[in-house]
């Protein structure tokens, strides 16, 4: 992972604790190696302090420089709390691909890609609360000089929710990346890894990436 490291305040005695310590953990992760992911300018704002990561799913078994999938994940921190958040932290996603004709038809496909996120996040022990979030699907025709190109369709979730917190802030950032780079690999249609969730043994799979269902 890009070890590089914005600023997170003018001074770093400005900055929480427990703020630095979440970002610290967030550059820590270790993450699928379709992964390509790096900092990126964070809102300003959204809250006092905000820290920004960028990531893209590549086709590694192709030529290595196919985009499957991208998105963004920013953790909000504002230290007075935040009641829509129901806490200190909130961190704030977006995923999108490309999809596949037929799963594009899929009239279940909103309520199965933001199972998707969930089933993620359960995989992976995240304890968390306030879910929020909208998933759309858009389509492109072509026509005129254009009309030779084939149509596409493409889904983008965006959702946010609140980590738990101990005494020292967020428990475990790093899961919560984790977890949502799952979800990337997801939409992307790459098959999900074997996880061990934080604090449990036994391996847990994914829920799968499907297509439409029989009517």
């Amino acid at each position: 992972m890009a070890a590089a490291h914005e600023h997170l305040a003018d001074s770093a005695d400005e900055t929480p604790i427990a703020f630095r310590q979440a970002v610290e953990a967030l550059h820590a992760a270790r993450l699928r190696p379709e992964i390509d992911i790096a900092p990126m300018p964070a809102p300003k704002r959204l809250a006092p302090f905000a820290h920004a990561l960028e990531a893209t799913v590549l086709d590694r078994e192709a030529d290595g420089e196919t985009d499957l999938a991208d998105g963004r994940l920013v953790l909000l921190h504002d230290p007075d709390g935040h009641d829509a958040w129901q806490g200190t932290f909130r961190v704030v996603t977006l995923a999108r691909a490309e999809l596949e004709p037929e799963m594009a038809t899929d009239p279940l496909l909103p309520e199965v890609c933001w199972s998707w996120l969930t089933g993620a996040l359960e995989a992976r022990g995240v304890p968390y609360g306030a879910p929020s979030g909208t998933v759309t699907r858009a389509g492109s025709y072509y026509f005129g000089g254009l009309g030779d190109r084939t149509p596409d369709s493409q889904i983008e979730l965006r959702a946010s929710w609140t980590p738990a917190e101990g005494p020292h802030g967020v428990r475990d950032a790093a899961v919560h990346l984790t977890a949502w780079c799952d979800l990337l690999c997801q939409v992307a249609g790459l098959p999900p890894a074997p996880v061990e969730p934080a604090g449990r043994g036994g391996v847990v799979p994914l829920p799968q990436r499907r297509g439409p269902q029989p009517r």
